[in-house]
């Protein structure tokens, strides 16, 4: 059985997605079936969209979502119908040897649904990131569902579900950011405030925020900056030395995912800094390094993979933050649109009109 539902497809390189039917299947073992309530508009789907991920056409975009479980399965004991559920990309497995030393967040072999939904005419659908969420219904792995405080609002506990998730974790996770730090972010759209966000949480003393866009910045600073430096007028490694006694940063987060950003990273750092990438870079970008520096300075270099976040530990915590107070992840919400605003919601992002635009069903 399946049943048919209206989502966003994207059927080639560069060209402009359209809402249109898609098929989906009861969910098979270890399959959940979910009717999506709010699906955030990620850059991740337009890289997607654009080719930077892979050519594996036509993408059932959206990935950044919550939603109620309809139906389950066989095996699956984790969630039940009427389940209020945020979407993961990391359903991990539990067998593989990053799981087995104990260190589920760098999961090897994550799960998908094993199912394929379709077109009308039987042509399969590529999910964005296994989720495919830009739909009224989506079939995932049941462990791609983490169970959460229903009084959430589906349109703020999505994004956990990707882009805040992503910068949360990129600085208290992967940055170990604690009390007292000094922490510099590059970019802040929607991961960098984030990151910004997750600093303050995490007691950072001195929080600078660096873009081009002074809209960006002031977004920054109402996440919890302290300073912030506009990069197209000032130079930003001299800025964040001259904010850290002349030290540089104990973490700095780079938000975009470029090689020259990076570098101001590198160099913005102090001697033992940790420098943490969570801006998702394009197959054909190079970074060139003097070796010399990388072994002089000591530290540490990492990448952050959807913010080295274990779901089912990080996503209920952080929800239970935001209810008592404590953590404003609906400040992350610009505007909410319908499906068929999919593409305009791209423009704006790409423009920095917003932090998120939001899907709402």
């Amino acid at each position: 059985m399946t049943v048919s539902v209206r989502g966003v497809v994207s059927r080639g390189k560069g060209e402009p997605v359209h809402v249109t039917e898609v098929l989906v299947p009861d969910p098979g073992p270890g399959e959940a079936l979910v009717r999506v309530q709010a699906c955030g508009v990620c850059h991740t789907d337009l890289h997607y969209k654009m080719g930077g991920i892979g050519d594996d056409y036509p993408y059932l975009l959206g990935h950044e979502a919550a939603g109620v479980v309809e139906a389950v399965g066989d095996n699956v004991t984790d969630v039940a119908p009427g389940d209020f559920v945020i979407l993961n990309w990391r359903a991990v497995c539990g067998q593989c040897r990053a799981c087995k030393r104990g260190r589920p967040w760098y999961c090897f072999a994550t799960h998908n649904a094993t199912q394929k939904m379709t077109l009308a005419d039987g042509t399969p659908l590529s999910p964005a990131l296994g989720i495919g969420a830009f739909a009224e219904k989506t079939l995932v792995a049941a462990g791609q569902c983490t169970k959460v405080n229903p009084a959430i609002a589906p349109a703020t506990a999505g994004l956990l579900g990707c882009g805040v998730m992503a910068g949360l974790g990129a600085a208290i996770n992967t940055g170990g950011v604690t009390r007292g730090d000094t922490v510099a972010v590059i970019g802040c759209g929607g991961v960098g405030d984030a990151a910004v966000l997750g600093a303050r949480l995490a007691g950072a003393k001195t929080i600078i925020a660096v873009d081009v866009d002074d809209k960006k910045l002031q977004w920054a600073r109402e996440f919890g900056a302290t300073h912030t430096i506009n990069s197209r007028s000032a130079d930003p490694v001299e800025g964040i030395r001259e904010l850290t006694d002349g030290n540089g940063a104990d973490v700095v987060v780079e938000a975009i995912g470029r090689p020259e950003t990076y570098k101001q990273a590198f160099f913005a750092r102090d001697l033992a800094g940790v420098v943490v990438l969570v801006g998702v870079p394009t197959p054909e970008m190079q970074l060139e390094l003097p070796l010399l520096e990388v072994f002089g300075r000591g530290g540490a270099l990492k990448s952050s993979w959807y913010g080295d976040c274990l779901p089912s530990r990080d996503f209920p915590m952080l929800v239970d933050l935001h209810l008592e107070g404590r953590l404003p992840l609906d400040k992350f919400v610009s505007e909410r649109i319908g499906l068929g605003d999919v593409e305009e919601a791209f423009a704006k992002m790409e423009h920095g009109e917003v932090l998120r635009s939001v899907v709402v069903f």
